[in-house]
């Protein structure tokens, strides 16, 4: 499907501004009920009494619902009416003023109103209420009704017909999930081409390899950004995989996943509904119980997120290292310049595009761990650490997909090669006695390493003046494909000492 912008309130704007609840006297209130009693609400309020209990119950992190969670709520509240109107179980007309609300909702009409701190009561209770309410007094008020009567439509009774918390919240994770895949794909697909551009580009430069840190083996810089197009193609093909038991719904299985209070051609509608709205190919679980219980689609979508992240900041360090300098390190790339670097030292110049992805990618491995002990965290029936699964995963991928977009458009595409400075370290790399082992043999190669090491001459030079191989024969040996490719380079025409 081709994914819009998603309208709903994000987490990067977020500073929970709902505020608390009215003490009389200066804002406007209404009096809603619920059954722990009278509470009372602003007036002006879409969300209802038991949204209030919750913005006052969880005043956490300051935090709101991703808006894919609540975009995926809304087309979940939409189905379920559409499914419910052609049950006949609930009428045309109420069913038809809950999707008009929820399609006012899905434009961005309502985003204030979506407002329960991601760490709340467990299963995400009070998110599913506060996403019923707002649509339950927006159907009163088109109906002609005022909000807060629900004398119309009944957040329970109407908007949550035929569901619970436990089928819809799953449900709402699955579908956000594969919303905010759709968006970071093309960001990796980005980068991935960047990547592999920039490997066709300095393809022809050769330079010194290195492993432990140290001299190793020589490597075109074109192999090396090659490779990490290759790695972030694997995470992509990994993420891929985890679409399947996403597309996966146990909506229609109520509390526990037998389905009470819903029936089974409201399942098959629903599900069918839901897959017309988001053009996923979505399809009832096979075992609703199992599905209501289990959280394994999103411990394999962390996984693949956090396996995503340990890649990309590999990726970032390397950067790192091969741009160190301009004068003390490395400084075999150079990357673009997009903020001076210190407050103190003029003309200072840092990484500092992969420093944020190396930050980032911290982040989403550590909400892999949280993922991972909420997801062995469930008991019996129902996994109720639901809400800080779905808010790591969401949170990941979207900083994942805004980083990885500054590290192609910010960083990768403007790097430039310093090919003297590959040629140089090249030359004087011990790394080079490994090539010419084969030639000369281990035992010699070795002495011309240490000699390297101890007087400060190149591999090159030393070769050259103790007539180890002809001019000839070494440029053949070190030309930069074929020692760069399987195989032993130069090996058929060379000259050895004894040659000479």
């Amino acid at each position: 499907m081709e994914t819009e912008p998603i309208h709903t309130t994000g987490i990067l704007s977020q500073a929970a501004d709902t505020p608390p609840l009215p003490a009389g006297g200066g804002q406007a209130t209404r009096t809603e009920k619920d059954p722990l009693g009278t509470l009372q609400v602003p007036a002006e309020a879409y969300y209802g009494v038991q949204t209030a209990r919750a913005i006052y119950n969880f005043p956490i992190s300051g935090l709101r619902p991703h808006p894919a969670l609540v975009w995926a709520t809304l087309i979940i509240k939409s189905s379920a009416a559409t499914a419910n109107m052609e049950t006949g179980r609930l009428s045309r007309e109420t069913g038809e003023a809950i999707v008009q609300a929820a399609e006012e909702a899905l434009s961005g009409d309502f985003d204030d109103q979506f407002v329960i701190d991601p760490f709340q009561a467990g299963a995400g209770t009070s998110h599913n209420m506060n996403v019923n309410e707002v649509l339950a007094n927006r159907a009163e008020e088109i109906l002609g009704g005022v909000r807060g009567a629900y004398a119309k439509v009944n957040p329970n009774d109407h908007v949550n017909m035929a569901q619970s918390t436990n089928d819809v919240f799953p449900t709402a994770m699955r579908l956000s999930s594969l919303r905010m895949l759709d968006l970071l794909e093309p960001e990796l697909e980005r980068l991935k081409n960047v990547l592999r551009h920039k490997g066709t580009e300095f393809d022809g430069i050769l330079k010194s390899g290195r492993t432990h840190l140290q001299d190793a083996v020589p490597i075109r810089l074109g192999q090396e950004f090659e490779a990490y197009a290759a790695a972030v193609e694997k995470n992509m093909d990994s993420l891929r995989r985890c679409r399947d038991g996403l597309l996966e719904l146990g909506i229609g299985g109520t509390a526990v996943g037998t389905g009470l209070n819903a029936e089974e051609r409201y399942i098959r509608r629903v599900v069918e509904a839901i897959g017309s709205k988001t053009g996923f190919a979505v399809r009832s679980a096979t075992n609703l119980i199992e599905t209501t219980q289990n959280m394994d689609p999103f411990v394999a979508l962390s996984s693949g997120l956090k396996g995503l992240a340990v890649n990309l900041a590999r990726i970032a360090n390397d950067l790192r290292l091969l741009s160190s300098g301009p004068m003390t390190g490395l400084n075999e790339i150079n990357l673009p310049p997009v903020q001076p670097g210190s407050s103190i030292m003029p003309g200072k110049v840092n990484p500092v595009i992969p420093e944020m992805v190396d930050m980032v990618s911290f982040q989403v491995m550590g909400a892999d761990t949280t993922v991972t002990l909420a997801a062995q965290a469930g008991q019996l029936e129902l996994n109720v650490m639901m809400p800080v699964i779905i808010y790591n995963i969401l949170f990941s991928m979207e900083i994942l997909k805004n980083a990885v977009r500054k590290l192609a458009e910010s960083c990768i595409e403007g790097i430039t090669a310093n090919v003297a400075r590959c040629s140089a370290y090249l030359e004087s790399s011990v790394g080079m006695a490994t090539v010419l082992a084969p030639h000369i043999g281990y035992a010699a190669a070795a002495e011309i390493a240490k000699e390297s090491l101890r007087t400060g001459r190149s591999t090159k030079e030393i070769i050259l003046s103790r007539k180890f191989l002809s001019p000839e024969a070494l440029a053949e040996i070190i030309d930069p494909y074929p020692l760069t490719t399987p195989g032993v380079s130069g090996k058929r025409d060379t000259k050895t000492k004894e040659d000479v």
